[in-house]
Protein backbone atom coordinates (compact mmCIF):
# COMPACT_ATOMS: atom_id res chain seq x y z
CA UNK A 1 0.00 0.00 0.00
CA UNK A 2 1.38 3.63 -0.30
CA UNK A 3 3.12 4.64 2.90
CA UNK A 4 2.37 8.28 1.61
CA UNK A 5 -1.47 8.07 1.26
CA UNK A 6 -1.38 6.16 5.05
CA UNK A 7 0.35 8.68 6.55
CA UNK A 8 -1.86 11.16 5.33
CA UNK A 9 -4.70 9.04 6.73
CA UNK A 10 -2.94 8.24 9.88
CA UNK A 11 -4.45 4.84 9.00
CA UNK A 12 -4.70 2.54 6.16
CA UNK A 13 -6.30 4.22 3.26
CA UNK A 14 -8.98 2.55 1.71
CA UNK A 15 -10.46 5.11 -1.02
CA UNK A 16 -8.98 8.24 -2.60
CA UNK A 17 -11.64 10.76 -3.67
CA UNK A 18 -9.95 13.03 -7.15
CA UNK A 19 -11.13 16.23 -8.14
CA UNK A 20 -11.40 16.22 -12.22
CA UNK A 21 -10.21 19.73 -13.48
CA UNK A 22 -7.11 20.55 -12.97
CA UNK A 23 -6.27 17.55 -10.98
CA UNK A 24 -6.32 14.65 -13.04
CA UNK A 25 -7.27 16.54 -16.81
CA UNK A 26 -6.03 19.87 -18.34
CA UNK A 27 -9.77 20.38 -19.77
CA UNK A 28 -9.21 24.69 -20.53
CA UNK A 29 -9.08 23.98 -24.23
CA UNK A 30 -12.28 22.56 -24.71
CA UNK A 31 -13.95 24.93 -22.12
CA UNK A 32 -12.14 27.63 -23.89
CA UNK A 33 -13.33 26.59 -27.28
CA UNK A 34 -17.23 26.51 -26.33
CA UNK A 35 -16.31 29.25 -24.38
CA UNK A 36 -15.35 31.40 -27.44
CA UNK A 37 -18.17 29.87 -29.64
CA UNK A 38 -20.49 31.00 -26.75
CA UNK A 39 -19.43 34.35 -26.62
CA UNK A 40 -18.93 34.88 -30.63
CA UNK A 41 -22.83 33.36 -30.82
CA UNK A 42 -23.44 37.07 -28.71
CA UNK A 43 -21.72 39.18 -30.70
CA UNK A 44 -18.96 39.60 -27.71
CA UNK A 45 -14.84 38.88 -28.54
CA UNK A 46 -13.98 35.48 -27.73
CA UNK A 47 -11.57 34.86 -24.47
CA UNK A 48 -9.47 32.30 -25.28
CA UNK A 49 -7.54 29.69 -23.37
CA UNK A 50 -5.92 32.48 -20.53
CA UNK A 51 -9.33 33.55 -20.30
CA UNK A 52 -10.76 30.49 -19.43
CA UNK A 53 -7.73 28.73 -17.51
CA UNK A 54 -8.43 32.01 -14.52
CA UNK A 55 -12.46 31.42 -14.74
CA UNK A 56 -12.50 27.81 -14.79
CA UNK A 57 -12.63 25.88 -11.26
CA UNK A 58 -16.17 26.72 -10.02
CA UNK A 59 -18.63 24.77 -12.12
CA UNK A 60 -20.13 25.67 -15.49
CA UNK A 61 -23.04 28.39 -14.38
CA UNK A 62 -19.84 30.41 -13.05
CA UNK A 63 -17.73 30.23 -15.52
CA UNK A 64 -20.14 31.41 -18.14
CA UNK A 65 -21.12 34.08 -15.71
CA UNK A 66 -16.89 35.32 -15.57
CA UNK A 67 -17.35 34.96 -19.45
CA UNK A 68 -19.64 36.83 -19.40
CA UNK A 69 -18.68 40.17 -17.18
CA UNK A 70 -14.94 39.17 -16.81
CA UNK A 71 -15.48 39.44 -12.91
CA UNK A 72 -14.79 36.64 -10.59
CA UNK A 73 -17.93 36.27 -8.30
CA UNK A 74 -20.18 38.50 -10.53
CA UNK A 75 -24.16 39.19 -8.98
CA UNK A 76 -27.05 37.91 -10.36
CA UNK A 77 -28.01 41.85 -11.26
CA UNK A 78 -24.88 42.25 -13.38
CA UNK A 79 -26.52 43.86 -16.30
CA UNK A 80 -24.64 41.34 -19.02
CA UNK A 81 -26.05 38.42 -17.14
CA UNK A 82 -29.56 40.06 -17.36
CA UNK A 83 -29.18 40.21 -21.14
CA UNK A 84 -27.07 37.09 -22.00
CA UNK A 85 -27.34 34.29 -19.48
CA UNK A 86 -30.32 32.42 -20.19
CA UNK A 87 -29.15 32.41 -24.16
CA UNK A 88 -25.89 32.19 -22.52
CA UNK A 89 -25.98 28.22 -20.24
CA UNK A 90 -28.05 26.82 -23.42
CA UNK A 91 -25.10 27.92 -26.21
CA UNK A 92 -22.00 26.98 -23.96
CA UNK A 93 -23.73 23.15 -23.47
CA UNK A 94 -24.19 22.93 -26.99
CA UNK A 95 -20.40 23.58 -27.80
CA UNK A 96 -19.31 21.96 -24.81
CA UNK A 97 -21.62 18.83 -25.43
CA UNK A 98 -19.29 18.84 -28.88
CA UNK A 99 -16.21 19.73 -27.49
CA UNK A 100 -15.69 17.74 -24.71
CA UNK A 101 -12.51 15.63 -24.59
CA UNK A 102 -11.46 16.89 -28.10
CA UNK A 103 -8.54 18.72 -27.02
CA UNK A 104 -8.21 18.13 -23.16
CA UNK A 105 -5.51 15.80 -21.92
CA UNK A 106 -4.37 13.58 -18.82
CA UNK A 107 -1.35 15.28 -16.26
CA UNK A 108 1.44 13.73 -16.40
CA UNK A 109 1.43 10.40 -14.33
CA UNK A 110 -2.39 10.32 -14.08
CA UNK A 111 -2.85 7.26 -15.72
CA UNK A 112 -0.30 5.61 -13.96
CA UNK A 113 -0.87 6.51 -10.65
CA UNK A 114 -4.51 5.36 -11.01
CA UNK A 115 -3.17 1.55 -12.51
CA UNK A 116 -1.10 1.32 -9.12
CA UNK A 117 -3.33 2.82 -6.89
CA UNK A 118 -6.59 0.50 -7.84
CA UNK A 119 -4.01 -2.30 -8.14
CA UNK A 120 -3.29 -1.84 -4.68
CA UNK A 121 -6.66 -2.19 -3.61
CA UNK A 122 -8.01 1.40 -2.89
CA UNK A 123 -11.55 2.57 -4.11
CA UNK A 124 -11.47 5.43 -6.47
CA UNK A 125 -14.36 8.31 -6.73
CA UNK A 126 -14.28 11.50 -9.30
CA UNK A 127 -15.73 14.48 -7.13
CA UNK A 128 -15.98 17.06 -9.52
CA UNK A 129 -18.06 20.43 -9.94
CA UNK A 130 -18.73 19.93 -13.63
CA UNK A 131 -21.90 18.38 -14.36
CA UNK A 132 -22.42 15.14 -14.10
CA UNK A 133 -23.29 14.31 -17.57
CA UNK A 134 -20.31 15.36 -18.71
CA UNK A 135 -17.63 13.50 -16.62
CA UNK A 136 -18.15 9.48 -18.13
CA UNK A 137 -17.77 10.77 -21.88
CA UNK A 138 -14.38 12.47 -21.12
CA UNK A 139 -13.11 9.81 -18.71
CA UNK A 140 -13.89 6.98 -21.15
CA UNK A 141 -12.24 9.36 -24.20
CA UNK A 142 -8.71 9.79 -22.00
CA UNK A 143 -8.87 6.10 -21.12
CA UNK A 144 -9.36 6.58 -17.35
CA UNK A 145 -13.12 6.03 -16.70
CA UNK A 146 -12.19 2.08 -15.32
CA UNK A 147 -10.72 3.60 -12.36
CA UNK A 148 -13.54 5.17 -11.21
CA UNK A 149 -16.73 3.07 -9.13
CA UNK A 150 -18.18 6.75 -8.17
CA UNK A 151 -18.73 9.67 -10.14
CA UNK A 152 -20.09 13.10 -8.36
CA UNK A 153 -20.80 16.09 -10.46
CA UNK A 154 -21.45 19.85 -9.85
CA UNK A 155 -25.32 18.38 -9.91
CA UNK A 156 -25.43 15.21 -8.56
CA UNK A 157 -26.54 17.15 -5.34
CA UNK A 158 -28.01 20.71 -4.72
CA UNK A 159 -24.36 21.36 -2.64
CA UNK A 160 -21.00 21.70 -4.47
CA UNK A 161 -17.34 21.90 -3.11
CA UNK A 162 -16.43 23.38 -0.69
CA UNK A 163 -19.33 21.94 0.87
CA UNK A 164 -18.88 18.46 2.42
CA UNK A 165 -21.84 16.89 0.45
CA UNK A 166 -20.53 15.91 -2.48
CA UNK A 167 -17.32 14.12 -0.35
CA UNK A 168 -19.51 12.80 1.99
CA UNK A 169 -21.60 11.06 -0.86
CA UNK A 170 -18.78 9.70 -2.79
CA UNK A 171 -17.35 8.04 0.51
CA UNK A 172 -21.28 6.68 1.21
CA UNK A 173 -21.15 5.23 -1.90
CA UNK A 174 -17.50 3.67 -2.21
CA UNK A 175 -18.53 2.36 1.12
CA UNK A 176 -15.50 3.52 3.23
CA UNK A 177 -15.14 4.91 6.04
CA UNK A 178 -14.07 8.60 5.41
CA UNK A 179 -11.85 8.53 8.16
CA UNK A 180 -9.49 6.15 5.73
CA UNK A 181 -9.98 8.19 2.59
CA UNK A 182 -7.98 11.55 1.10
CA UNK A 183 -9.33 13.91 -1.06
CA UNK A 184 -6.65 14.83 -4.20
CA UNK A 185 -7.57 18.34 -5.38
CA UNK A 186 -5.87 21.05 -7.38
CA UNK A 187 -7.84 24.10 -5.93
CA UNK A 188 -9.01 25.77 -2.44
CA UNK A 189 -11.96 24.30 -3.05
CA UNK A 190 -11.10 21.22 -3.23
CA UNK A 191 -8.85 20.88 0.40
CA UNK A 192 -11.96 23.00 1.96
CA UNK A 193 -14.28 20.46 1.29
CA UNK A 194 -11.96 17.98 2.79
CA UNK A 195 -11.51 20.20 5.39
CA UNK A 196 -15.80 20.57 5.75
CA UNK A 197 -15.80 16.79 5.58
CA UNK A 198 -13.04 15.79 8.55
CA UNK A 199 -11.32 14.01 5.57
CA UNK A 200 -7.67 14.37 4.62
CA UNK A 201 -6.44 15.96 1.74
CA UNK A 202 -3.78 16.11 -0.91
CA UNK A 203 -2.94 19.09 -2.93
CA UNK A 204 -1.33 19.53 -6.36
CA UNK A 205 0.32 23.03 -7.71
CA UNK A 206 0.09 22.72 -11.15
CA UNK A 207 -4.20 22.91 -11.29
CA UNK A 208 -6.77 26.10 -11.47
CA UNK A 209 -6.54 28.10 -8.30
CA UNK A 210 -7.43 31.20 -9.67
CA UNK A 211 -3.21 32.50 -9.15
CA UNK A 212 -2.83 30.91 -5.32
CA UNK A 213 -0.34 28.69 -4.67
CA UNK A 214 -2.16 25.32 -3.12
CA UNK A 215 -0.24 25.69 -0.14
CA UNK A 216 -1.96 28.79 1.31
CA UNK A 217 -5.24 25.91 1.33
CA UNK A 218 -2.89 24.36 4.10
CA UNK A 219 -3.48 20.82 2.72
CA UNK A 220 -1.68 17.84 4.53
CA UNK A 221 0.32 16.98 1.94
CA UNK A 222 0.91 18.29 -1.79
CA UNK A 223 2.80 15.96 -4.38
CA UNK A 224 4.53 17.64 -7.69
CA UNK A 225 2.77 14.63 -9.50
CA UNK A 226 0.04 11.70 -9.06
CA UNK A 227 2.40 9.25 -8.71
CA UNK A 228 3.97 10.32 -5.69
CA UNK A 229 0.79 8.82 -4.35
CA UNK A 230 1.94 5.82 -4.82
CA UNK A 231 5.04 5.77 -3.21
Amino acid sequence: MSQLIDEVCGQTCQGVLFDLDGTLVDSVPDLAAALDEMLTALGKPPAGIEGARHWVGNGATLLIKRALTHEMYPTDDHPALLQHLSDAEGLFASAYERLNGQNACLYPGVSQALQQLQDQGLKLAVVTNKPERYVPALLEHLGIRQYFSVIIGGDTLPQRKPDPAQLLLAVERLQVPKAACVMVGDSRHDIEAARNAAMAAIGVPYGYNHGEPITTASPDRVVEQLTELTA
